[in-house]
């Protein structure tokens, strides 16, 4: 994604306000200051730019902390880019080429299943390791996506530990419910895994644990142990059901923006946009904005969803929401300008961010943040504030 000085020759932009960033991640570490911190960059950095963001980052992370990444090519751009910070690759490895290059680079590894343990015991019986590595040994304590069952987690325990070849090994899991505080499911989960390190003969002094990511760190202080783990909460965004991030002091970090680039009258009883869906109970007053599906902004989003106007015809060019109407096109969206006289064409209009919160959009089109930041298309430009 291409980021430019300003925004004048733009038709769609997003602001990444790389402060409220480094913000969102002072505020991660309130919840346990004494915890070491994953931040996680993995999908491009929720759609913000991987290396942008981690270049903000780098400095405020502490030594212990590290970036989260979900493959190796993603850590490679990293590393590419001359973030030298620890990464930790939160899928591991899937092949022995890809576990060289984890090795060569210093990449801790999370291990979730015994095919990746047998890969890294192969590994470690073909050739010395100058230097031991980092492993992080995932437990299925009932998401059941990824992790290893309490036998596989006994077996792989038992094989690693001590190894002359890991310097460190760190146990960790993942909430399938963490976002609902009435749900029963994370205490059995909590419970769950301290059976599983009983069973497999951790003792307390080897327990290293990871498992609050962000509806965790908000929610479960029973969980945050050793290891938080900010997704989410880092960009803006809940990862609490029903909240939007403003509501626990988390600042929007992508706000989407649009112009305004053209104004029309339609009578009363006449229809709008594809499918003519939308059909006018009165004369609309319509602006046609210069964003769409084909960046990023969603084709499901219905009549209704609020648009945030920055009407240059007020005085102090004062902001208001206006409804969106008719369905989303490829390149353009459609909004309601009949209570709003003071729109003019050019005016700059906010999809999601300051002022709107990409969670409440979000819920609108019956989805989470975490989408509407990763979507966000290559067509769309970056300014880093």
């Amino acid at each position: 994604m291409k980021a430019i000085p300003n925004a004048n020759d733009s038709r769609a932009w997003a602001t990444i306000d790389l402060r409220a960033l480094v913000a969102n991640l002072a505020k991660t570490r309130s919840y346990k200051p004494e915890a070491a911190i994953v931040a996680v960059v993995k999908a491009n950095a929720y759609g913000h730019g991987a290396i942008a963001v981690a270049q903000a980052l780098h400095g405020q992370l502490r030594e212990g902390d590290c970036f989260g990444v979900a493959s190796i090519d993603e850590a490679l751009e990293l590393r590419q880019f001359g973030i030298n910070t620890p990464i930790l690759l939160l899928e591991g490895v899937f092949n022995a080429v890809q576990l060289r290059q984890a090795v060569d680079n210093n990449f801790a590894l999370v291990v979730h299943s015994p095919f990746q343990l047998a890969l890294l015991e192969a590994y470690f019986e073909a050739r010395p390791l100058s230097t031991p590595l980092t492993i992080w040994l995932k437990v299925d304590t009932g998401m059941h996506r990824l992790g290893l069952s309490a036998s596989e987690f006994k077996q792989a325990w038992q094989a690693l530990n001590w190894h002359v070849h890991v310097h460190k090994l760190v146990v960790m899991s993942h909430f399938a419910c963490a976002d609902d505080k009435e749900s029963e499911m994370t205490e059995r989960q909590l419970a769950l895994l301290n059976k599983i390190l009983e069973d497999a003969g951790v003792t307390a002094d080897k327990r290293e644990i990871s498992f609050a990511a962000s509806s965790g760190i908000q929610q479960w202080p029973q969980s945050h142990f050793n290891w938080l783990r900010p997704g989410i909460m880092l960009y803006g965004g809940t990862a609490v059901a029903g909240e939007n991030a403003i509501d626990r002091d988390i600042a929007p970090v992508m706000t989407l923006r649009a112009r305004l680039i053209a104004i029309k009258l339609v009578a009363a009883g006449e229809s709008i946009g594809y499918g003519a869906s939308y059909v006018c109970e009165h004369e609309h007053r319509i602006g046609v904005i210069s964003i769409g599906y084909g960046d990023g902004y969603p084709r499901r989003m219905p009549a209704g969803t609020p648009v945030l106007l920055k009407c240059s015809g007020k005085k102090g060019g004062e902001s208001q929401q206006v409804p969106l109407c008719g369905r989303v096109s490829m390149d353009m969206t459609i909004v309601d300008l009949t209570d709003c006289p003071d729109a003019r064409v050019g005016d700059e209009a906010i999809l999601w961010g300051e002022g709107l919160p990409a969670d409440e959009i979000a819920r609108r089109c019956d989805t989470i943040a975490y989408e509407l930041f990763c979507q966000v298309t290559r067509r769309v430009q970056y300014i880093y504030v």
